[in-house]
């Protein structure tokens, strides 16, 4: 458990870490490209330690410096003999799935008990349309995942669903090695396009370049291989919003250097979102700076393409005037926890005033005078610490249980943090 201490006066300037999103990205690109790369300001934590421990089993020479060295592989994948095992790492099973399929044997892609309850099925079902034989173990569509590896043989397929952009970057990442041009549709509202767009980028950056829709429906991806190159990345923007918020909800001054403007994340999306609540946005050398306002005011907000920076935002709604709508998240169910009821349950139990719906949160503000203390419980997920740990700035007695997951993403979180109390 770790009690957060009240700031009277905010006044910091903060680095954050590498973007995770980033360097999941920029760890298979490199792997799947011919020659060596380097990853300048790539993310050391738990996530990327499961993704590279990963592409390693599977043949890739991975050496973590001050910069990352990569000796890609050209898209060949080594078999292995053990499982891929990817804990609670959404975006790095939901990669390396199709990743395997690249190979020319059996695959098993397992993770922890939340990851076994997390559905990959429209992923499942678009790997099968490029001839990839792969199966839940249990029937279902969580892992553990069984992948018979034989290559893609690309063409035409279609991905059921948008609703997690991650299975729309795993495809299209692994795109370019199918035996023949691949093609791919996506059939229903596609949520979280920012990260697409990172995807895409990425891509681009190691010499693959995609044709696709405007509305991110279709994708003609073009056959062809990765090309090492030295590559730098981002501050994290989701990390990077606990301390906008810290400056949002006590009135104070947050520089955050290194996110820039523009950023290829769509979570730097949240500054604005909080000028519109108030507060005052500067640009400041490579990064942003946040000033808080005496009064902040509610908002209604389509948060689709956000959704990781939600909960940052429903905690500086529960100490607005007026209410804040959120809406256009169910997707945040199927997070590492289900975030949308635990933001609910966590802001209630300070005292707020919450209604959960099935795709949104309506948070009822009153200044934060309604609120008080409480012990948080994180549900495991990072996000839950760090967002409820802001509230704590300003509300005496909130207590944060199992503060240790924020390593997650953000391993020294609670150092950094510590830096919003030296003003």
């Amino acid at each position: 458990m770790k009690e957060i201490v009240p700031v009277v006066n905010i006044d910091a300037t903060i680095t954050v870490p590498g973007s995770k999103s980033l360097t999941q990205r920029a760890l298979i690109a490199a792997a799947l490209a011919e020659g060596s790369s380097s990853l300048v300001g790539a993310l050391h934590s738990e996530d990327t330690e499961y993704s590279s421990r990963a592409l390693v089993q599977l043949g890739v020479a991975i050496d973590k410096g001050e910069e990352w060295r990569v000796d890609g592989r050209g898209g060949e994948i080594a078999p292995s003999s053990q499982s891929l095992y990817l804990g609670n790492n959404g975006t790095a099973t939901r990669f390396l799935t199709s990743v395997v399929a690249l190979g020319n044997t059996t695959f098993v892609i397992d993770g922890d008990e939340r990851m076994r309850q997390r559905p990959i099925g429209p992923l499942m079902s678009a790997l099968r349309g490029w001839g990839v034989d792969i199966r839940a173990e249990d029937g279902g569509d969580c892992p553990p995942l069984v992948i018979a590896a034989q290559g893609l043989a690309g063409g035409r397929t279609v991905l059921p669903e948008g609703k997690s952009s991650q299975y729309l970057s795993s495809l299209l990442l692994v795109a370019p090695y199918a035996r023949t041009p691949a093609f791919l549709e996506v059939q229903g509202p596609i949520l979280s396009k920012p990260y697409v767009a990172m995807t895409l980028s990425v891509m681009a950056d190691f010499g693959v370049f995609v044709e696709c829709a405007k509305d991110f429906s279709s994708f003609a991806i073009p056959q062809g291989c990765y090309r090492g190159r030295r590559y730098a990345i981002e501050g994290d923007a989701s990390n990077a919003s606990y301390f906008w918020a810290a400056a949002a909800v006590c009135g104070g001054r947050v520089t955050v250097s290194n996110v820039p403007v523009p950023s290829l994340q769509g979570d730097a999306m949240l500054v604005p979102l909080l000028g519109r609540m108030g507060c005052t946005v500067e640009r400041c050398g490579e990064g942003l700076r946040l000033i808080g306002a005496e009064r902040l005011e509610g908002i209604t907000i389509d948060m689709g393409n956000m959704p990781d920076v939600v909960p940052t935002l429903a905690v500086v709604a529960a100490f607005a005037h007026g209410t804040t709508v959120i809406e256009n998240i169910a997707h945040l169910r199927i997070k590492e926890c289900d975030r949308l009821s635990a933001v609910a349950r966590e802001l209630s139990r300070m005292g707020a005033t919450v209604e959960e719906r099935d795709a949104a949160l309506i948070i009822h503000g009153k200044g934060g005078v309604d609120l008080h203390g409480a012990e948080i419980d994180t549900y495991s997920d990072h996000r839950m610490a760090m967002c409820f740990a802001v509230a704590g700035l300003r509300v005496p007695g909130v207590r944060i249980m199992g503060p240790e997951c924020v390593a997650k993403s953000f391993p020294d979180f609670w150092e950094r943090f510590a830096q919003l109390g030296r003003g």
